[in-house]
């Protein structure tokens, strides 16, 4: 964001791209305004600008602009009250005579973007929550600028192999504000394109649709299941103890994967002093975060399936496809890309992710209060493998 734009953009005063506010922690306000530049519904495709810490005038409202509220800021994008997550910049610049901090909003590929369950948009300088018109309006947008799979139609699929009672009952009661459900007159396949799970051009389900409430959903993508093998040994030629298939919708797998968990956790209690602690071959909280990164960033697109095999020693999880976008071996546990965005949404709305860009740093970090080795994350070009180490607990 360069300094002369910006002051340039002030002059000209709040439009559909330019916001100013003097308040500085006022989160939900910031939030909203973010979504509705995000949302982009005159389709200009220019990024929008939040000015914090403005006048109405342009001029600098006088106010600190530290440290603490930058990260606040750019905290909005990871949060998961925005869905899907913005692209965005937070800087702080000396503008009209003071200090501001400027959000830089880059229109999203997959609208309508929500904000805690509520579609906003900006109409000239005039933001609130969209109407059902400019929700679908937004809706038939994403089809051309869909760039990730799971937004894409399944073409040979149809509204009838969805399970819509598990969308209307379990699904969109966590995802849409309680007030848009109760006045919400539409047609269920626009319900469902406006949370990216149907292509009204099409006239289909996409793939995440079919993923998290199809039928069957293997009958259309190959590889959606995930197989655990329990082997005796410390590799693949020792005796299989145990196979198991988990298949079905991805809430299915989620929940499955979760109780899997839980039933290799391992769990002992330990005397400490005055009090005892429980530890684990295997810290549950761990392997939720290795089971749900797998589920949400694997490619689809190929037929295999998510390997987990358990060893006398440890447990791998093999993930089809590797890194996605722009990461690299040298920076992925410090960045993310998604290569599946709207799988992820849906991960955080049903409560199995609570924050983006945190699974590898709290795989860690509950190894580590454990007592556990250190997992060890490997990315190829064809799978990502996940190693973690079981700690031998004492008799």
């Amino acid at each position: 964001m360069d300094s002369r734009a910006l002051a340039e953009l002030l002059r000209v005063n709040e439009t559909d791209r330019i916001e100013l506010t003097i308040s500085i922690n006022k989160t939900d306000k910031f939030g909203e305004a973010i979504c509705a530049f995000a949302n982009d519904l005159s389709g200009d495709n220019v990024p929008g600008y939040l000015f914090i810490g403005a006048n109405p005038d342009g001029t600098a409202s006088g106010a600190q602009i530290d440290e603490a509220l930058l990260r606040t800021l750019a905290h909005l994008r990871s949060d998961g009250n925005l869905l899907p997550q913005p692209a965005m910049n937070v800087q702080k610049h000396l503008l009209g005579g003071g200090e501001m901090a400027v959000v830089e909003v880059l229109p999203t590929d997959l609208p309508p973007m929500r904000y805690k369950g509520a579609v906003w948009v900006r109409v000239a300088a005039t933001r609130r929550i969209a109407n059902e018109t400019e929700e679908r309006r937004l809706s038939e947008r994403r089809a051309s600028r869909a760039k990730t799979w799971d937004a894409q139609p399944c073409e040979r699929a149809g509204l009838a192999d969805l399970m819509l009672d598990m969308f209307e009952l379990t699904y969109r009661p966590h995802a849409v504000e309680p007030r848009i459900i109760s006045e919400n007159h539409r047609k269920i396949e626009d319900q469902l394109a406006a949370l990216r799970f149907y292509d009204r051009r099409n006239d289909s389900p996409t793939h995440a649709g079919v993923l998290l409430f199809g039928q069957n959903p293997r009958m259309y993508i190959d590889g959606a299941y995930v197989q655990y093998v329990h082997y005796e040994g410390d590799g693949l030629a020792s005796r299989v103890i145990m196979d198991r298939e988990i298949g079905g919708d991805l809430l299915t797998v989620m929940r499955e994967l979760d109780r899997l968990g839980e039933a290799i956790a391992g769990a002992r209690p330990v005397s400490s002093g005055m009090a005892d602690r429980i530890e684990f071959a295997y810290p549950p909280r761990a392997l939720h975060e290795v089971f749900m990164n797998a589920v949400i960033h694997r490619d689809y697109g190929r037929s295999s399936p998510i390997r987990i095999n358990r060893f006398v020693d440890r447990l791998e999880v093999i993930s089809p496809g590797g890194l996605y976008g722009e990461l690299s071996p040298t920076d992925f546990e410090n960045d993310t890309a998604y290569r599946n965005p709207v799988l992820a949404e849906a991960a955080k709305v049903l409560g199995f992710v609570n924050r983006f860009g945190r699974g590898i740093a709290l795989v860690r970090e509950h190894m580590k209060k454990n007592g556990s080795s250190p997992p060890d994350f490997k990315p190829t070009s064809q799978h990502f493998l996940v190693i973690v180490p079981e700690r031998q607990l004492q008799a």
